[in-house]
């Protein structure tokens, strides 16, 4: 065993009679003191249908850990449910909630001193804050997603939970009526798993995969299946040996790992969020990422999957067709991959993938051939502009043509502009701007789902732009500009816009901009008052105090004393 362990502090310590007496209340006896203290993080609750089956998971994890020669100790984090709270001031909570869980996992591994820890998530933000955490720590750590929903059926398709938003917006357009909505929200959501198109959970649960903290496979397993359980016992064997061994986080999330992430992302189709995410994850690492980077990744990676939201499958397809290793591979081999990158295993990327096939299966189209993408260009474009000087992240999948020029409809807030879309306020080439939603404002950057699927719902996705200084959900298609930068509450310009303004977003020339002079502009922003706090206190104020711009990821603990 090796002889750097943080649980010796506990088991071996100047205060050892009183630390062991209580350590034996919890399970240790005489030969346990010099095993290493395995956390065991467990984001099970009721609360949501992709967090609900993550006890099972511990308890299998906690019994391996055992096995394997730890000592796990397992406790307790949060979750919110985006798709539950998504259109309410509940969702101010979600992106808040990244960072409180990983201040709850780094404050119990660090404040028991742990040795390592296995995370075990299942809704968006379980995963990046765990993430956070665990590079914060840097302690051996790894990754069990709880896996993806299977999905539901109704008239022979299948659905998913955004089939429920934009159900919404068919029966408020009158396409379908009370009866389909009803049967539609019944069908949706059938068990226990997250989301289950490539949505914000699927997408980050792939990024990890891809920089080698998870395994081979995980992150596209169903909840229900029985080889779930099976990878997370096989994880918390690889944990106990990567804490033997010293794998640490600094030599498996580098540079090399956040690219693969990307480029991964990239030929998925997957979400916005992960921009924000990574960002978050790099900025704790201490890896230089910026946005710039994924706009460069995106540039070279084509989009191979044709998945949900705008494609025809389900993460369940993908785990079939050959799961996130298959796409891997084909990155390999068309050099868009770091084969040398280390992961948990202790194996390199190349090493993991060496018995993988090149080329996907023939008798599927999940997995596009490499000849014949769905995209030739990644599907997240960065714009900026004199709307978005530190950047904006468009996703421009499903999107014939992601160029428009249109008069600007403003919304201080979702709500405003939810109620707008459903009375048939806005009509095709309007550019909807929702502001005052970001980091601060908001505060906690709501996502757009419940207005992109109402504007989806009512035929509109070709035909109008939506900007907002907010997040988009992972089930978010169309023309959508989100995470604009500087946010409207500290001054950005998207503050300053006004109703019937010309305003152009343009992929193909990555920008986003208000078409007035810069003298009106300068004008404008003599005369703009930034607003009063919409939180003095709670968790939401503090937020709001201590959060960056989204261009660096939203982070709460950047340059706190300078």
């Amino acid at each position: 065993m090796t002889e750097n362990l943080k649980s010796k502090a506990i088991t071996q310590g100047v205060q050892r009679s009183p630390n062991r007496a209580m350590l034996r209340a919890v399970g240790f006896g005489d030969n346990d003191f010099t095993k290493p203290i395995v956390g065991v993080a467990n984001g099970y609750s009721t609360i949501t249908p992709c967090n609900m089956g993550l006890n099972e998971l511990a308890l299998k994890a906690e019994a391996s850990i055992k096995n394997a020669g730890g000592m796990p100790q397992m406790f307790g984090t949060i979750t919110i449910s985006d798709g539950i709270s998504m259109g309410t001031e509940g969702m101010k909570y979600s992106l808040v909630s990244r960072d409180v869980i990983a201040d709850s996992i780094e404050t119990a591994c660090t404040g028991q001193s742990m040795d390592g820890v296995i995370a075990i998530g299942g809704c968006d933000k379980n995963m990046p804050g765990a993430m956070i955490a665990i590079a914060r720590m840097n302690i051996p750590g790894i990754f069990v997603y709880g896996g993806t929903i299977k999905p539901g059926h109704h008239n022979g398709k299948d659905l998913t939970v955004v089939s429920a938003f934009e159900a919404v917006g068919q029966y408020s357009a009158g396409k379908i009526d009370e009866t389909e909505l009803t049967a539609i929200e019944k069908n949706a959501c059938p068990g226990a798993g997250s989301c289950g198109g490539m949505f914000t959970a699927n997408t980050m649960s792939s990024a990890f995969e891809a920089m080698g903290m998870s395994l081979p496979y995980s992150s596209t397993m169903a909840a229900e299946d029985p080889e779930k359980a099976e990878s997370t016992e096989k994880s918390a064997q690889v944990l106990v040996e990567a804490i033997r061994q010293q794998i640490l986080p600094s030599q498996i999330l580098t540079r090399k790992a956040f690219e693969n992430a990307i480029s991964v992302i990239m030929a998925i189709g997957g979400s916005t969020n992960a921009v924000l995410h990574l960002l978050a994850i790099a900025n704790t690492m201490g890896v230089e990422l910026t946005l710039d980077d994924f706009e460069t990744i995106r540039q070279r990676v084509p989009v191979i999957c044709d998945l949900k939201p705008s494609g025809r499958y389900v993460t369940v397809d993908l785990h079939n067709a050959g799961g996130i290793p298959q796409v891997m591979k084909m990155l390999l081999v068309n050099g868009l991959l770091h084969g040398d990158a280390l992961t948990v295993t202790g194996k390199t990327i190349a090493e993991v993938l060496a018995n993988i096939p090149e080329n996907p299966p023939t008798n599927q189209d999940v997995i596009r051939q490499w000849n014949n993408p769905l995209y030739k260009e990644g599907h997240l474009a960065i714009l900026k502009g004199n709307l978005a000087s530190e950047g904006s992240v468009a996703k421009i999948s499903g999107v014939k043509n992601p160029k428009m020029t249109g008069p600007a409809r403003v919304f201080e807030s979702e709500e405003e502009c939810l109620s707008a879309i459903l009375d048939g306020k806005i009509q095709a080439g309007d550019v909807v701007i929702v502001r005052y939603e970001g980091p601060v404002g908001g505060p906690g950057m709501r996502e757009m789902l419940a207005p992109t699927s109402a504007i989806i719902g009512a035929g509109l996705g070709d035909k109008v732009g939506l900007i907002t200084d907010g997040r988009f959900s992972g089930g978010t298609y169309g023309l959508v500009v989100g995470h604009v930068a500087p946010e409207a509450a500290i001054g950005g310009n998207i503050a300053l816009v006004k109703e019937g303004d010309s305003i152009t977003i343009d992929a193909h020339e990555k920008l986003l901009q208000i078409n007035i002079s810069e003298e009106e502009l300068l004008q404008r922003r003599q005369e703009w008052q930034p607003p009063q706090p919409r939180y003095p206190r709670g968790v939401l104020g503090k937020y709001a105090k201590l959060v960056s711009s989204s261009s660096l990821g939203a982070v709460t603990d950047l340059n706190l004393f300078n």
